[in-house]
């Protein structure tokens, strides 16, 4: 029997044959999902429980997509992966600002969709024992997810753990999209761009230690 603590799903749909096919789909793989078919109540639920992960589209009643989004990555550190109608590149753009971890865009094969939540869930807890790394006079704690002096997203700090990870390769904006942002397929060169600038910009100086490599991407360096 799935562990509730690792399996819990709260999916925000309000079309009511696209939410019966992916309740479905999910409960049959195991997971328990609460459906919510507007923002209001989607955040109801938020406060009222905790959930693993939560699928949430954009398009919904009273309160929408994106003040969810934004009010549950102020409240809270649950993957979010939106699955919308909306495929534009400024949708994509808003939602990875806001907080979201992955973007999969209707319609889609339920497979996928599977395929991203096992992803997500079946990732393991970092461990107890406080990690720090240092970024020139920055301090990073790679459990509370704080950098000294300096706020970041969930999203630029998963792109910047996935550069330190890996300090001193060039990356390229498709690995770095796939292993941070988790958006599969073909990304935008400017996804990527827009986080490495607001990364560098949040760090001051210390925004140094990530270099363009051209014709690649970007690299951290050991120094700056």
């Amino acid at each position: 029997m799935p562990n509730p603590e690792r399996s819990s799903i709260l999916l925000v749909e309000d079309d009511a044959a696209m939410a019966a096919t992916m309740v479905r789909a999910l409960r049959s793989s195991g997971y328990e999902v609460e459906l919510a078919t507007d923002g209001e109540r989607a955040l109801a639920l938020a406060s009222s429980r905790t959930f693993a992960l939560v699928l949430l589209d954009l398009r919904l009643p009273f309160v929408d997509g994106y003040a969810v989004l934004e009010k549950l990555r102020k409240r809270d550190h649950v993957p979010i992966i939106v699955v919308t109608a909306g495929t534009e590149l400024a949708d994509r753009l808003k939602a990875f600002e806001l907080g979201a971890v992955d973007f999969l865009a209707k319609p889609f094969w339920i497979e996928e969709l599977l395929a991203r939540v096992q992803l997500r869930l079946k990732r393991p807890k970092r461990s107890e024992v406080a990690r720090r790394v240092s970024l020139g006079t920055r301090v990073i704690d790679l459990d509370a997810r704080t950098v000294t002096g300096v706020e970041l997203t969930r999203v630029e700090f998963d792109v910047l753990l996935f550069l330190l990870d890996r300090r001193g390769q060039a990356l390229t904006r498709d690995f770095i999209a796939s292993g941070a942002l988790s958006v599969g397929g073909e990304v935008d060169a400017r996804t990527v761009d827009s986080h490495i600038g607001r990364i560098r910009k949040k760090l001051g100086a210390e925004g140094l230690f990530i270099s363009t490599v051209w014709g690649v991407g970007y690299r951290c360096e050991l120094e700056p």
